[in-house]
């Protein structure tokens, strides 16, 4: 039985150390930075020993001239005095010198590494497929990450050089203190396992309830990033009051927790007040006698009063540092299972073909599920085909599995079965990166990043010219408006593009896509939430944009996709009617006659 509960202990030692080892080893590319700082602390620690060994000098030697009943010489007191002050002189000089070239060492060593790993970690996020993130809460991922990334920053920054520090004082305080008197060490040593064992019961209740406290936080997080994102429709709904009372809920629940790790955090404090005190206190008093009986002096117990409290210092600042390098390990290891991820891959510019697409488009027999949804099957033997340059519309009620089609062509999911090929190769055999690039997609909602439209429209297309970006704005119809505006082209978008209308940013969307230049057109919904005026110019600018591009429209207005070469209507996962508007319009009793009588009856 012992042996049953021994061994998740040794595990969870045996993990923290690995942890904190793989925390220390994103230090090693910037060794040049860290092992001069390692060496500055140990020097420093060293020298903060020098304090209590020159303060015993000074001080006890003036209690010993006076104690022994021989009349004291003041001129060698004045002159031992002074001596021993120029010292501490020198001492204090060379150790602010050599703590600043430490602090900043371990800064450069700390920060940099702390870099890299924001930069790892964002490169790895933006390459995880969407199934990542189909199982994920943005809000709640943004949050975490946010939060243990600071938590691993200052860990490598200011905790670790502090726990290196203490740790050396600790040690370096213990040896002088048996160099200064055995007897009185053995004495003190033997009061502390009760500070110990103290310190390892209320520190792991303290540290379970700041993980605690940390996640709860994480959770009022993604409510305020939810709620901001979804402003619109907070205030559409008039649930500002729900949101309010959402948040004030896990705020209350941190609250709770945050005040119970606190009383905790207090009666640690008060009890290693007591304790600490008190020990010093009997050393004292064991000392005193010592003293009196001529076993110690009084230089030497002086020195050892001051290396005693130098021990309770580090003895009682090491916990709270072992407790942020535990939280920071755990960080450290959530950090790393987002490195751990399965990426796409990444292809050198030198492997991408040079030959653009045709735009022949087959899917054949294609069944799909969502993994985090897989005894739902979406797509069930789904096949259609595309020629270059032709215009398809895919429509169907909600449900059926339109925008999936668009994520398999874009592979931002893999089918389950069945294949999907472009120019008559299996999508799987190109590099991602080109058959993405071969594509371009104008969404129904359009979510501009928040800076100008000029950097909005070149998002098709990093490399471009002022001239072909504002050419790709007159073909989308976007021109006229952009100029209206007093900062043009600089115009601020604001976040997500609020600063402009939807037909506005509709037409940026646009202008985007004609910069991409691709060979295959994806139209999700394009013109679905706008006026008709807004439609009217937005559909101009599509109309110049599907020109000599193999076009797949997904599209619930049927006005839209009137002049559509074929129309593939899907039901349940399946295409259930293919051809032209007039061919289906007039099939008796068809899903699309039957969508079709809905929409233009009027």
């Amino acid at each position: 039985m012992s042996e049953d509960t021994s061994k998740p202990k040794k595990e969870k030692s045996t993990s923290l150390l690995r942890g904190a080892w793989e925390l220390l080893s994103c230090l090693t590319p910037y060794n040049r930075y860290f092992i001069p700082a390692l060496i500055a602390l140990c020097a420093t620690g060293f020298l903060v020993l020098l304090f209590p060994h020159l303060m015993g000098e000074l001080i006890g030697g003036a209690m010993m001239s006076s104690g022994d009943g021989q009349p004291v010489d003041p001129q060698e007191v004045l002159a031992r005095r002074n001596e021993v002050a120029i010292t501490l002189a020198i001492v204090l000089c060379v150790q602010a010198v050599v703590a600043y070239f430490r602090i900043n060492w371990f800064a450069k060593a700390g920060e940099s590494a702390l870099a890299d790993m924001r930069k790892r970690v964002y490169s790895k996020l933006v390459r995880l497929p969407m199934s990542f993130f189909g199982e994920r809460r943005i809000g709640e991922l943004s949050s975490r990450l946010a939060a243990d990334l600071s938590l691993i920053r200052d860990t490598l920054v200011t905790t670790t050089p502090q726990m290196l520090r203490q740790l050396i004082t600790l040690l370096g305080s213990l040896v002088m203190l048996f160099i200064t008197s055995p007897q009185l060490s053995l004495f003190m040593l033997a009061c502390l396992p009760v500070v110990i064992i103290a310190t390892a019961l209320v520190g792991r209740k303290i540290r379970g309830q700041s993980k605690l406290a940390q996640d709860q936080m994480a959770e009022s997080n993604v409510i305020v990033e939810e709620t901001l994102q979804s402003i619109v429709d907070v205030k559409a709904f008039h649930n500002e009051n729900h949101e309010i009372g959402r948040y004030q809920a896990t705020i209350d629940k941190f609250l709770g927790t945050a005040l119970r790790t606190a009383k905790a955090k207090a009666s640690f404090v008060s009890f290693i007040i007591f304790v600490m005190f008190g020990v010093i206190t009997l050393v004292i008093w064991y000392g005193a006698g010592l003293l009196a009986t001529g076993d110690l002096s009084s230089e030497q117990f002086f020195k050892f009063i001051l290396y005693t409290v130098f021990l309770s210092g580090a003895l009682g600042s090491l916990p709270e540092a072992v407790s942020q390098v535990q939280k920071a390990v755990g960080a450290t290891e959530r950090v790393r299972e987002i490195l751990g991820e399965q990426a796409e891959p990444v292809v050198m510019p030198s492997e991408m073909p040079e030959h653009r697409l045709k735009g022949d488009v087959v899917m054949d027999n294609v069944a799909f599920a969502y993994p985090s949804r897989a005894d739902h099957p979406v797509l069930q033997g789904l096949s259609f085909q595309c020629q270059p340059g032709q215009r398809i519309a895919i429509v169907g009620p909600s449900g059926a599995g339109k925008s999936t089609v668009i994520s398999l062509l874009l592979r931002l999911y893999e089918q389950n079965s069945g294949s999907i090929k472009f120019d008559g190769k299996e999508a799987d055999t190109y590099p991602l990166p080109y058959l993405r690039s071969q594509m371009a997609m104008v969404p129904q909602e359009i979510l501009l990043f928040g800076g100008s439209i000029k950097e909005n429209i070149a998002y098709g297309c990093i490399r471009a010219s002022g001239d072909e970006i504002m050419a790709a704005a007159k073909q989308a119809n976007a021109h006229t408006f952009i100029e209206s505006f007093p900062d043009g082209y600089e115009t601020l978008v604001g976040d997500r593009g609020v600063k402009l209308s939807g037909g506005q940013r509709q037409r940026v969307a646009i202008a985007r896509a004609i910069l991409a230049d691709p060979a295959i057109l994806i139209l999700d919904e394009a013109t679905s939430s706008l006026d008709s005026e807004s439609e009217h110019q937005v559909q101009q600018a599509l109309d110049s944009l599907m020109k000599g591009r193999t076009s797949i429209i997904i599209a619930h207005r049927l006005s839209t996709i009137r002049q559509a070469d074929q129309i593939f209507v899907l039901k349940d996962g399946q295409v259930v009617e293919h051809g032209n508007h007039d061919a289906l319009a007039e099939k008796q009793g068809g899903v699309y006659a039957m969508l079709s009588k809905l929409q233009f009856t009027e």
